[in-house]
């Protein structure tokens, strides 16, 4: 131990408060702050650098003082094999001290020197219990500078506690990675799997990978050949202007080798642990391009396919920029799993949009393009499909037949899709082929019985028929489990038609009441399904009554401005249900 008070003693008493320091740094940028300023001035350095392992074969430069920017550049990574003391330290695991120029160049006559003059160079691996490197410490010396027992052995000191930092920074932000990585997986699954809405939801799953993954975040679909971006997520909002120019004014090309398209071609996910400026000078098209690729200070990225059985349909790309976080293996693993869990939730969501498509092409073709005109009475009908995508099974009609007399339902088909509406469609045709036959309410009803049992229908049906005619100033009405008609009257009331028994279609082995009530001129009729008065959690009654105070409000000569009103207010807000409502009036009146 040197003297007390010598130059030597007061330097290894700052190197000895530099171990304290580097005890408590909670990151890798801490650590490299404490090699770059309090080690290199305790050793009295005019460079102090650190370097990490960034993969089994590559050093990443993290921290350097006492260069030009020039040369950080540089060594922004480089080679375990490289032929340099920093790589030659971190191959054989033991220091490495070069003094002298003429010895520097000797061992490493390819090494460009940082400064001039005579140089003395120290390079310390990080070793950790396991014996594993996990990067350098170097120092470089003005002159010959002599690095005496005690202050080697200081150093090597400072060195181990720099490796024991660093593994346990890594060890905890692994276990933290790991949690974030779940959680998000949760997340991203309950998106995926709870919105038939892709696109959207991409969206949501690319911007909640933003920040804490990665910087840039990219998720496109194959159309014809050519990826389509569906969700394109930055941190830094500054830059997503030029990350849309960098999509519109170079977009990459079908036949490119590596990048997405290579990714689409093959199935294969692709992983750059380290994007170097020589890759991005081999990738731009121009010096323009170069520009703006620099702009975003790519360091990492992976692209994974977004795969179901064989199929690829499109690609997620996620890069990393000054955020500084390299893709390794574990990411990827990560990351194909949520390629994985995407590509199983668009397919449903496309399968499942055939099917809808399916369905509201038939349901456009089954329901009536617009009420026919009918002498003697003014109609209006609202259709209001519910909030979900599913096409639905609420149908309605309206037939003139002669003598004055109108005949007109509305009915509802339990369930969602293809299969309500191929139903719906059969109850609508065979309603209006049995009026042709015959429009009395009783024979309408038993033959639809019949037409229920022949097709062997497994779907629940409600209907209400109402049969008008103004010659006799009367209305009679039949339902099958439907909810009550309201007829407004000409002085404002409002009268519900409840009947006595509503036997659903198709049980069979009973009647119907037929309710027969006047309907003079100035009269009108609603009939609608249970979408207009039901909410949940609601009593039927509640909605009901809802239904008549709106009525009674918003009465109106303009038919479609009356119906209008009414069901916006008096439809559940949260579009929970197919609503359908027919208004019919009789012309005339007070």
């Amino acid at each position: 131990m040197p003297p007390l008070g010598s130059p030597s003693y007061q330097r290894l008493h700052r190197l000895a408060e530099v171990t304290g320091v580097l005890l408590a740094a909670e990151s890798r940028e801490e650590v490299a702050k404490v090699v770059t300023e309090h080690l290199t001035d305790a050793a009295e350095a005019a460079i102090g650098s650190i370097s990490l392992m960034l993969d089994d074969d590559t050093l990443a430069l993290i921290g350097i003082r006492g260069v030009t920017e020039g040369v950080a550049a540089q060594w922004a990574t480089y080679p375990v094999s490289g032929q340099n003391p920093a790589a030659e330290a971190c191959r054989t695991h033991d220091t490495v001290l070069a003094v002298g120029l003429e010895e520097i160049q000797r061992r490493y006559p390819d090494l460009e020197m940082a400064s001039e003059g005579e140089r003395t160079l120290l390079c310390l691996p990080l070793l950790i219990g396991d014996g594993r490197c996990v990067g350098v410490l170097s120092l470089s010396f003005a002159g010959l500078h002599e690095i005496d027992q005690a202050e080697m052995i200081f150093l090597r000191l400072l060195a181990d506690t720099c490796a024991t930092t660093i593994d346990r920074i890594d060890a905890q932000a692994a276990a933290r990675d790991r949690e974030a990585k779940l959680a998000f997986l949760a997340e991203a699954t309950a998106e995926l799997i709870g919105d038939l809405d892709y696109e959207s939801t991409l969206t949501a799953v690319a911007e909640a990978a933003v920040p804490w993954f990665a910087d840039w975040c990219a998720i496109a679909l194959e159309e014809d050949g050519y990826l389509r971006n569906i969700a394109v997520a930055h941190n830094r909002p500054e830059l997503e202007g030029v990350v849309r120019e960098l999509m519109q004014s170079y977009p990459p090309s079908p036949d490119d080798q590596g990048g997405s398209y290579e990714v689409l071609r093959t199935g294969r996910s692709n992983l750059v642990p380290d994007v170097t400026d020589e890759m991005l000078v081999l990738s731009a098209k121009n010096d323009e391009h170069l520009r703006l690729i620099r702009m975003l200070e790519l360091r990492s990225g992976m692209s994974c396919p977004l795969k179901v059985r064989e199929h690829v349909f499109g690609v997620i790309t996620w890069v990393t920029g000054e955020g500084g976080r390299r893709f390794g293996p574990a990411d990827l693993e990560f990351g194909e799993e949520i390629a994985r869990r995407a590509a199983v939730a668009i397919d449903n969501a496309q399968l499942h949009s055939q099917v809808r498509d399916v369905a509201l092409q038939l349901q456009r073709a089954v329901l009536p393009e617009a009420l026919p005109p009918v002498a003697g009475f003014g109609a209006a009908v609202r259709y209001l499909p519910a909030g979900r995508t599913d096409a639905g099974g609420d149908f309605y009609d309206l037939v003139p037949l002669d003598g004055e007399r109108l005949a007109m339902f509305v009915g509802d088909v339990m369930g969602r899709g293809v299969r309500a509406t191929s139903v719906m469609a059969q109850m609508r045709s065979a309603m209006r082929t049995l009026i042709a036959i015959d429009p009395r309410p009783e024979t309408l009803m038993t033959g639809l019985d019949r037409v229920f049992d022949t097709l062997h229908v497994d779907q629940l049906v409600t209907t209400v028929y109402a049969l008008a005619d103004a010659a006799a100033d009367t209305l009679e009405v039949v339902s099958a489990g439907h909810p009550e008609p309201l007829v407004v009257r000409s002085d404002g009331t409002v009268e519900a038609l409840v009947q006595d028994s509503t036997l659903l279609l198709g049980v069979g082995g009973g009647e119907r009441s037929v309710l027969r009530v006047a309907l003079r001129p100035g009269d009108a009729l609603l009939l609608y399904t249970d979408g207009l008065v039901e909410r949940r959690g609601e009593d039927s009654d509640a909605g009901t009554a809802r239904l008549v105070t709106a009525l009674t409000a918003y009465r109106s000569d303009d038919l479609e401005d009356w119906l209008t009103r009414v069901v916006e207010t008096t439809r559940d807000p949260t579009r929970d249900d197919d609503v359908a409502a027919l208004l019919i009036q009789r012309e005339g009146g007070p």
